[in-house]
């Protein structure tokens, strides 16, 4: 991984608490904290007093370590870790193809599908899922592109199936 990606690869994982505005946040505001001197520079320096929930601090720091610089191919297992790391589900989703990942991140996880399909409009967290001929293609919108077994300023060129956030 370049020093260039993880910014993104990192906010990927910040951005799960705030979804689509503060009010639908899964930031536990009790329990947030400012970082340390030694996670700060993980974080990049616009995280200077920002406070974070531990759990997205624990998470980025489990993306850091699992990050690859091109796709690997295993992109819904990537995001199935993240959001389990990150404890915005419960569960490992169980699905096996990306393109399942929106029927089950409704069904059972609380997520809702959103109106756009246009990627670059979906909000910070948000996951997007694509379809195709094969498995389709699932990958979360960070601030500065998307994330999934590998990081990208550009969506990924296939039809969207849907956008999905998780509401408080």
């Amino acid at each position: 991984m370049t020093k260039s990606q993880l910014p993104i690869l990192l906010t990927l994982l910040l951005s799960t608490v705030a979804v689509a505005s503060a009010d639908e946040s899964l930031l536990d505001r009790p329990k947030a904290r400012s970082l340390t001197a030694e996670e700060q520079p993980q974080f990049g320096p616009k995280s200077r007093g920002v406070r974070y929930d531990p759990r997205m601090i624990r998470a980025a720091q489990i993306a850091r370590q699992r990050a690859h610089p091109r796709m690997t191919w295993h992109c819904w297992a990537y995001v199935k870790d993240a959001l389990l790391a990150a404890n915005v589900v419960q569960d490992r989703p169980k699905s096996a193809w990306a393109r399942e990942a929106g029927k089950e991140l409704t069904r059972n996880y609380g997520f809702k599908k959103i109106s756009t399909r246009n990627p670059y409009a979906a909000p910070v967290g948000a996951v997007i899922v694509y379809g195709g001929h094969d498995a389709g293609h699932v990958e979360l919108r960070t601030a500065n592109g998307f994330v999934s077994d590998f990081v990208s300023r550009e969506a990924y060129p296939r039809p969207v199936l849907g956008i999905y956030i998780k509401p408080a």
